[in-house]
């Protein structure tokens, strides 16, 4: 028997949660935010990812038990929706108190973002527009970064159109092995609408596309015109690496969990890439 806490995390979707906990945390350390900035950073982002989470799979619970996903505590019985949803609540409430602790902007910032996430749970996944929560939401990760500096500061525009296509990518993925039993429950977003293959490739176009944005970005910033840096350059090598790859799975293989893996490996990746761009990430 799986303990009810494990049960509850488990229903918060961790791996996702996870992974943009670590991107923020990432992107905070490149930028020099103070120790306990750094942490306030982390708790808030763990927090409102959590509440995301949970919110899927309240709002989702009859559909995933009528197609029967037996990776979700919900539709399995595991765990009741009542208790799920109240701590989507509270974890929302939570990250509405640690946002605003990082300050008025990057509170602001933090809490369009989660509300973001919520808006693609609550309804937008079934529509046309289902990838522009995921645009926005990535798109304003490393705002909420900057502005929790000591002197608040708008990111470089770059950093936040690698965040918006990153989103892209991983929206298109993290729907490809559940279209059919989305199909059968009405969810019908622009990957549905655009098919499994389309999709695929999208969404590895994409990574390739965030990663020459990072590449290129610290120089724009920088208005230098020389080369990127020996390690710039491998770490954008191996994303499209991974972006190559991920395209020829779409191609000959049916599509599974491994494709999301691999954009969330190679979102850190450029995270850590965009880490080593320091100050490039602040607007100048």
């Amino acid at each position: 028997m799986t303990s009810p806490v494990t049960t509850l995390v488990l229903a918060a979707h961790p791996g996702p949660t996870a992974a943009v906990t670590a991107l923020s945390l990432v992107l905070g350390v490149g930028v020099g935010l103070p120790g306990s900035t750094l942490v306030l950073l982390g708790l808030a982002f763990l927090a409102g990812q959590l509440s995301i989470g949970w919110s899927n799979d309240w709002i989702d619970a009859g559909r995933d038990a009528a197609v029967g996903r037996t990776d979700k505590p919900v539709a399995t019985g595991e765990i009741d929706v009542a208790v799920v949803r109240t701590a989507a609540l509270v974890a929302a409430a939570a990250t509405v108190v640690l946002s605003f602790a990082l300050g008025l902007a990057a509170g602001v910032v933090h809490v369009v973002l989660v509300a973001s996430g919520w808006s693609y749970n609550a309804g937008l996944k079934r529509t046309r527009w289902s990838v522009v929560p995921f645009i926005v939401s990535f798109g304003l990760l490393p705002a909420v970064v900057t502005f929790a500096l000591p002197d608040p500061t708008p990111p470089a525009p770059w950093a936040m159109l690698a965040g918006a296509v990153l989103g892209v990518a991983i929206h298109f993925t993290n729907v490809l092995p559940d279209l059919d039993d989305d199909a059968r429950t009405g969810v019908s977003g622009l990957p549905h609408r655009a098919g499994r293959r389309v999709s695929g490739l999208v969404a590895f176009a994409a990574l390739a596309l965030a990663s020459v944005v990072v590449l290129v970005g610290p120089g724009l910033v920088a208005g230098s015109a020389s080369s990127p840096p020996l390690l710039a350059i491998v770490g954008v090598l191996a994303a499209v690496s991974i972006a190559v790859w991920g395209a020829a799975l779409v191609l000959t293989r049916p599509p599974g969990r491994l494709l999301f893996q691999l954009i969330i490996m190679a979102s850190l990746l450029l995270a850590a890439q965009l880490a080593a761009s320091g100050t490039a990430l602040v607007a100048g």
